[in-house]
Order: C-alpha cells, then structure tokens, then sequence
C-alpha cells in the first residue's frame, strides 16, 4: 500500500479501537470509527488484524499512563511486523492521557503516529491523511468542544437495546484531584435539537434505553428548541416523548448541579430510571472543601431525602475516595457515617492516587499506603454490605425487565433491573428488546435471578412495584 493511498477510499481497511475507562470513552470510540468508516476502515476484533489501531486512554484510573506504554510496547512488535512484510498499521493514542500526555508519548513511542485529545475525534480523517504525507507523530490536543459535535457525522452503527448519548463534556469544578477540566476542557453543552436527533436515531436502530452521559451531565443547559437555555430537567420530558424509548437514565452528575426541577422529574417522568449515581468523594466537611468540592455532607444527605420524597423506589450510587491528602481518622470515620446515614444500592471505592498536574498531587500530609488500604477496605466492606441488602430486598418483587439479550447458559437471557442490576432468567434471546415482567426469585451476589410472568412485551413503565408499595 503506498502511503499516498491511506487518505482516500479504497479496500476494505480493518480499524481495531480498545477503550479504557469511563462509559463517554465508549461512545467517543463509536464516534471515531464512524469519522473514519468513510475511509473504508471495519472494525475488528483483534489489533493482529488490524489496519489502524487506536487506544483510547483514560487518566482518572490509577497508574494510566504506564498502562498505556505498556500496551504500547506491545502493539509496537506488531507495527514492526507489518512493515517488514510491506504493509502499515496506523498507531494511534486517544483520550485524557493523550491529551495531558501527548509531548512525553510521542518521546517515549516515537513509532505512535497519531495523538489525539478528546475534542478532535472529527478531524481523524483529515489527520489519517496528514500521517500518510509526514515523516512524523502528528499531535492535536485543541479544545474546540463545539466543532467535535458539530462536525462529528451522525452514527449509522447501532450500540444495540441500551445506548449512550453524550450531552455534555469537560468541567468547571476543578476538584484537587481530578484530571478532567485538564483533559476534557470547560463545560460545553450540546443543543437540545442535536440530542433529541441523535436521541431518535438510536431508537430507530433498536435502542429501548438511553444513558445521557457527561462529565457534569446534570450541569447541562443546552439551547432550547426554540432558542433559549433548557435545563436537564427540560430535555428529558422531551425525551421521553419519543416513541419507543421505554427507558432514561444520565450519568455522572455532582451534588451543586441538583436543582429542584431534576430532583422533581424523578416523580414526574416515569422512563426515567428509579437510579442514580451521585458520587460525594467523602462524608467529612473538611475533606470536602479541602477536595474543593464545593458543598457540604449534609447537602447531600438533604439531597438524598428530596430524591427518595420525589421517587420512593430510587436507589443511590456514589464514588468515595479513601486517604485523600490531609484525611485523619476523624474525617475517614464521617465518611462511614454517610455512608451509614444515605444507604446506596452500589458504589465505587477508590484509593486516593496522584494525578499529575492537579493540586492534591503537590499538596502535603499525603496518608501512608497502609492506612489508605484500611480505610478503602472498610468502606468497601460497608459499601458491599449495603449492595447485598438491597439486591435481597428485591427478592420477592415483581418488576419491569429490559431484555439485552442471551445469558450466559443455555435457554436463559440476560437483561436489567430498573435499578441497573444485570438480571438472568429462564427464557429465549428472542425477546431481546423487549420489556418484560418477573419476578425476583434470588440475589446473587452480582446479579438477580428473574422468573418470567408472561412474555408479552410491555409499554413505557409507570410505576415500579416497589414505588407503588412505598407510595402506598
């Protein structure tokens, strides 16, 4: 293949993309194999058969950049092959680390061709061809927001029954240990007719359930279909007109963005999911404000109680972060008491791990490795005992399944809760999209185990059994 031929249509192309990292890493990976379908690149399974192999990064999870190059390393014995049998793969980094990164990739994998930051996944093909006539790594870390969504062309590849939309990107908070206004740049929303658009696109290629994604998405305020501000609220009563679209679901959101309007649409709108991730980081007021979080504990235990008022079904989620810099024994015990106080159905945990470039990184009193294990244990061991509470109360209940499709063994299909707890039952793959009634028979540690009561497919849900019991 000669170079000059990599920017224009031609045989087929095999496009390999691994994604690390949150759920908008998975539909911008969608997004970049669509930019780059014209071009005549297919997706495959393998990066061994592979074209153009592109990774897209994440920087929140811990020790991202080393495992970057070490992917690297390896993906770079395959690029030799290639060309020593006269062919070319097209190595290319994507994503957060891409973004904070891109000097030091390109000087420690100069054989990278291709670095590029989150908002400029729709100039992919004009830097494919850019690659074709360089002699080097082409970098393109911009911050343009609006023109990735603006020229980004719309999604022919179905995501399949439940599907992301991304509404909203970067952020304004600049908590101390996060990454993401770095990385991801200022907060940004897309227009309300360019979601319910694309919104109505994945319904028609068989999508039932809709997760809005952003990394403050209930900070979204998007222009209106009749021009001025919509909020959050606003788009999912327009959302949920869409026929078809059983289910809504948005994440990740942050206590100050939870106005009384969202917490209201969780009674008012019923395809809106009895869910919600609202991560908090810490139960101690000082650890909040030293995270620059920007609220208090009780805040959040307020909002906690304005939302289950709202929805009595609604189950909670939450991130919690063990052994910030300058945590004591004090605040780590007024993290537990939250979490005791709030009960959540799941939850993440992590140990605090520096971020380059973020103020907690260079901040003093870091805690010892130990006591950051000891106390992410005991909030682990909190947190799961909670989870399992809740996956037992289910037992019993009757409830609305979305059907995803084939479990794990013969003759059973797999599907979702209303409250996001993957489900499994006796029944065929064929109801693959539909909505349909069962009974909890057991909770496994997990997932659910569901009985069908009946196969016929159900409407937009209305109430859950379990809101009708706490409303009765």
């Amino acid at each position: 293949m000669k170079p000059e031929d990599l920017d224009r249509p031609g045989p087929p192309r095999r496009l390999f993309i691994r994604s690390w990292g949150c759920q908008m890493n998975v539909y911008d990976s969608g997004r970049m194999a669509d930019v780059l379908a014209p071009l005549g690149y297919a997706p495959t399974e393998t990066p061994e058969d592979a074209d153009m192999v592109v990774l897209n990064t994440c920087h929140i999870r811990e020790k991202a950049s080393e495992k970057l190059f070490s992917e690297l390393g390896r993906l770079r014995v395959l690029k030799q092959a290639k060309e020593q049998s006269g062919q070319r793969m097209i190595l290319a980094v994507a994503g957060c680390v891409a973004q904070a990164e891109g000097a030091e990739i390109t000087a420690r994998a100069p054989y990278v061709d291709l670095v590029l930051g989150p908002q400029s996944y729709h100039r992919l093909p004009e830097m494919v061809a850019r690659i074709s006539r360089a002699t080097g790594s082409v970098i393109e870390t911009d911050f343009p927001a609006e023109q990735k969504f603006d020229f980004l062309p719309d999604s022919t590849t179905p995501q399949g029954v439940t599907a992301f939309l991304t509404i909203q990107e970067g952020c304004d908070k600049f908590c101390s240990f996060c990454v993401v206004p770095y990385t991801r740049g200022s907060e940004y929303s897309r227009s309300a007719s360019a979601v319910l658009a694309e919104a109505k696109r994945l319904v028609a290629q068989g999508a039932r359930e809709i997760a809005l994604l952003g990394q403050n998405v209930n900070a979204w305020h998007g222009e209106g279909l009749s021009g001025g501000s919509w909020s959050l609220d606003r788009l999912l009563l327009e959302l949920a007109e869409i026929p078809g679209l059983a289910r809504l679901r948005y994440t990740t959101s942050h206590p100050r963005d939870m106005d009384d309007a969202l917490i209201a649409a969780h009674g008012r709108i019923p395809q809106l999911m009895p869910f919600l991730h609202l991560p908090v980081q810490s139960g101690s007021d000082r650890m909040l404000q030293a995270m620059n979080r920007g609220h208090k504990a009780d805040l959040y235990r307020g909002i906690a109680d304005r939302l289950r008022q709202a929805r009595p079904d609604i189950a909670l989620s939450s991130d919690f972060i063990a052994g910030h810099p300058g945590e004591s024994e004090a605040d780590h015990q007024a993290t537990l008491k939250l979490i005791a106080d709030v009960g959540f159905a799941l939850s993440y945990s992590f140990k605090y791990s520096p971020r380059p470039g973020t103020p907690a990184a260079t901040a003093g009193l870091q805690v010892a490795e130990a006591e950051k294990d000891r106390r992410l244990q005991e909030i682990q061991a909190l947190l799961r005992e909670q989870q399992d509470a809740f996956n037992r109360s289910c037992v019993g209940q009757v409830c609305d399944v979305l059907v995803t499709g084939a479990g794990r063994h013969e003759g059973q299909f797999a599907g979702r809760s209303p409250w996001l707890q993957p489900v499994h039952g006796l029944g065929s793959a064929a109801m693959t999209g539909q909505m349909v009634r069962a009974t909890v028979t057991a909770a496994l540690p997990n997932s659910l185990s569901v009985r069908l009561e009946g196969n016929e497919a159900l409407g937009p849900p209305s109430q859950t059994p379990r809101q009708e019991k706490a409303a009765a």
